[in-house]
């Protein structure tokens, strides 16, 4: 712009109106410029605003809450085990009616376990179910043995005797539901055996169980 003004000085005819006014237009819109780069550098150079810094607080303080009040949210619908395990069954699905009873089945028309849980151990228990006319030939738990076998195979498995349920209670079909009930009384008895790692065995299989004192066989139960 300076050059521009000392050539119009000199000679009006060597720089046009338009070409001066456009350099003056220039220097005044750079010195704006300056004005504001040295405004917001003393900003910067002040710190935030006190209420900025409120604010920006309060809304974190909300974000908060709101992230809380999702998790509480998300947390009422999620199942979540107490302890480590392996998820054995899944009653539910999508759309299926589910109370603190449990899941609905309509096979059974009854209600059961929503998830059944279990621990991954080298150890399995079988259940065996003693009719009741059958009890007093049982042996004592110190001389008693008993094998399992596997339905449909010739493998046995020996057992160890853990317990017995001293309660002989109406024997209940494969619903597992206390309706279904016959004329017949049992007493469970609880053995335990080492699984074997080449075959496969899970928890609810039916197998066939001789419980015996020593070489004589005393009682046959089908136990899952």
């Amino acid at each position: 712009m300076d050059k521009q003004e000392r050539s119009y000085a000199l000679d009006p005819q060597s720089v046009s109106l338009d070409v001066l006014d456009s350099a003056r237009n220039a220097a005044s819109v750079a010195e704006a410029n300056l004005t504001v780069a040295r405004k917001q550098y003393d900003l910067t150079k002040a710190g935030a605003w006190s209420y900025d810094i409120q604010n920006q607080q309060k809304q974190y303080d909300a974000l908060s809450k709101s992230y809380q009040a999702s998790a509480a949210l998300l947390g009422k619908y999620t199942i979540t085990a107490p302890v480590d395990g392996i998820v054995l069954s899944i009653e539910a699905t999508v759309g299926s009616y589910v109370s603190s009873q449990g899941a609905y089945g309509t096979y059974t028309e009854g209600f059961g376990p929503l998830v059944v849980m279990g621990a991954s151990q080298d150890y399995l228990e079988v259940r065996c179910y003693i009719d009741e006319i059958l009890v007093h030939r049982l042996p004592e738990a110190s001389k008693m043995t008993a094998k399992m076998f596997i339905q449909g195979t010739d493998i046995s498995i020996p057992l160890t005797f853990e317990r017995l349920q001293p309660y002989v209670s109406p024997k209940i079909e494969l619903s597992n539901e206390r309706e279904e009930r016959v004329d017949v009384r049992v007493l469970p008895v609880i053995f335990r055996f080492e699984k074997p790692k080449d075959l496969n065995l899970f928890p609810g299989q039916l197998v066939d169980v001789y419980i015996g004192q020593k070489q004589d066989a005393l009682a046959k139960s089908t136990a899952p």
